[in-house]
């Protein structure tokens, strides 16, 4: 069983709907015992940092999260998940993330519309079992204002916005992807599907 981490703010059901459709045996749950004995961990999330990282940590989730990461436990952050696994956000003020990835979240400061919202291209920067069943330049689709800044060993493909926007990221069994594969079509399925295979491996 795979773990979709509910805290109140994740867009569950698409997310559940995607697996689901790859036969992946997910579930929703708040419930500490059931991340604890997950297979691998599902971080969701939609809206701002702020509010997130306060309600896994005001329901004691943030420490258990960590916990199992740190014991070799597969975690995959979706679009605010993937951001709330870096050290810090500054989204309404200083936050402190769940530093599984080194870096920062920061406002997208760039002369184009913002949020950055619609379909754009991925470039490949290294090799990885989650890009397997894609094609460079394949398009998926993101909806945010925020992004990850660091020192880039984490990346593993990319968007241009204005600036260099992490879109796949990894830091060992973290995997992080600032897009909605679920409202991807083929190509964001298709990266599921990878992920699938590395998370039951």
């Amino acid at each position: 069983m795979h773990v979709i981490i509910d805290y109140g703010m994740g867009n569950l059901a698409s997310v559940q709907r995607a697996f689901e459709k790859l036969d992946v045996d997910v579930k929703i749950s708040n419930k500490i015992e059931d991340l604890r004995t997950a297979k691998s961990l599902i971080l969701p999330g939609v809206g701002a940092f702020r509010d997130a990282i306060k309600a896994l940590n005001d329901s004691g989730l943030s420490d258990v999260i960590k916990e199992e990461v740190s014991q070799g436990k597969k975690i995959i952050g979706i679009c605010l998940g993937m951001q709330l696994l870096y050290e810090k956000g500054f989204e309404y003020g200083d936050y402190h993330g769940l530093g599984l990835i080194k870096g920062d979240i920061k406002y997208l400061d760039v002369n184009l519309k913002i949020p950055h919202m619609g379909w754009n291209n991925l470039k490949f920067v290294k090799e990885d079992p989650i890009l397997k069943y894609i094609n460079e330049d394949e398009y998926v689709y993101f909806v945010h204002s925020y992004y990850a800044v660091s020192d880039s060993t984490e990346l593993i493909a990319y968007s241009q916005y204005g600036n260099k926007v992490p879109s796949i990221v990894r830091n060992k069994n973290v995997y992080g992807i600032q897009f909605h594969p679920e409202k991807s079509g083929e190509t964001g399925l298709n990266i599921l599907k990878a992920y699938k295979e590395i998370m039951e491996s």
